[in-house]
C-alpha cells in the first residue's frame, strides 16, 4: 500500500483542486439516498435522478423499510423520470433487501467491518448492480476506500497518456489505487474532480482552452475552441453520475 501519491497523479489532483475546490460529493441527505442515487443515475442525467428522488421523498418512500414495502409497480411509477424504471425498481428492491440482510438497520454507512473485496463481490451479486454502481455505493454511501471508475475517468486517463485505449474498468481502477494513498476523502474528491473536468473541458469533443490540465496534457489542443464546438459538446454530453 502506498502512503504517498504518485507525483503525476498528485500534480493532476492538485491542479484540479485549485481550479474547482471541494465538490462535496455525493449529493444526498442520507447514505441510503446516496445508494439510491447511484442506482438511478445509470444511463441518465442527474437532473432526471433528482426528479425521481424528489418523487420518492414526497411519497415517504426514501428509506429502506418504506421502499421495500412499496409495491414494485408503484416504485417504478415514482422513479419513471430516471428512465428504465421497471429495471431500476427491481434493482432498488434487491439492493434494499441486501442492505437489510447485511446491516442492522438497512443503512449503507453500517457496512464498515466486512472485508472490502468480499463485500464488493457480494454487492455485485445483487440484481442490476455493476462495478461502477457498487463502487459508488461503497465509497460514497458506505465510506469505504475504493476508487470509482467511469467513462470520464478512462477518457481523461487516456488523453493524459496514463491509461491505454480501451482500458478495462479493473485495470483503470488498479492504476489509481496502486498509485494513491488508501484514503476515502482523497478517492471521493479525486473522482468528483475528474467528473467536473470532463463536464467542463474533457468532453467527447474537448474544449482545451482554460483547462487546468492543458499544460501537462499531451492531447491538449492549443487552438481555441469555437463557441459552436463547445455548444455541441455540451449538448452531446450525458452523465450517469451526478
Amino acid at each position: 500500500m502506498r502512503t504517498h501519491a504518485d507525483p503525476i497523479l498528485f500534480d493532476v489532483y492538485a491542479r484540479l483542486e485549485v481550479a474547482w475546490g471541494p465538490q462535496h460529493w455525493w449529493p444526498g441527505d442520507t447514505p441510503f439516498e446516496v445508494a439510491v442515487g447511484a442506482v438511478l443515475t445509470q444511463n441518465t442525467s442527474w437532473s432526471n435522478v433528482e426528479k425521481a428522488i424528489d418523487a420518492l421523498r414526497s411519497s415517504g418512500a426514501l428509506s429502506v423499510k418504506a421502499l421495500t414495502a412499496l409495491p414494485e409497480t408503484d416504485l417504478a411509477t415514482l422513479i419513471r423520470p430516471a428512465g428504465y424504471h421497471n429495471m431500476k425498481a427491481r434493482t432498488l428492491r434487491a439492493l434494499s433487501a441486501w442492505l437489510m440482510l447485511h446491516t442492522p438497520h438497512g443503512d449503507p454507512s453500517e457496512l464498515t467491518d466486512a472485508d472490502l473485496q468480499g463485500l464488493r463481490a457480494d454487492l455485485l451479486s445483487v440484481h442490476g448492480i455493476g462495478k461502477e454502481t457498487a463502487d459508488s455505493i461503497l465509497l460514497y454511501a458506505a465510506g469505504r476506500p475504493i476508487f470509482v471508475v467511469d467513462a470520464y475517468t478512462r477518457r481523461i486517463g487516456t488523453r493524459l497518456g496514463l491509461l491505454p485505449e480501451n482500458v478495462t474498468y479493473d485495470a483503470a481502477q488498479r492504476y489509481f489505487t496502486t498509485r494513491l494513498p488508501e484514503d476515502v476523502c482523497l478517492f471521493n474528491e479525486f473522482h468528483a474532480l475528474l467528473v467536473c473536468l470532463a463536464k467542463e473541458h474533457c468532453r467527447a469533443r474537448p474544449v482545451c482552452l482554460a483547462c487546468p490540465l492543458k499544460q501537462c496534457c499531451p492531447s491538449a489542443d492549443v487552438s481555441p475552441p469555437t463557441r459552436q464546438a463547445a455548444s455541441l459538446s455540451t449538448m452531446s454530453e450525458r452523465r450517469s453520475t451526478p
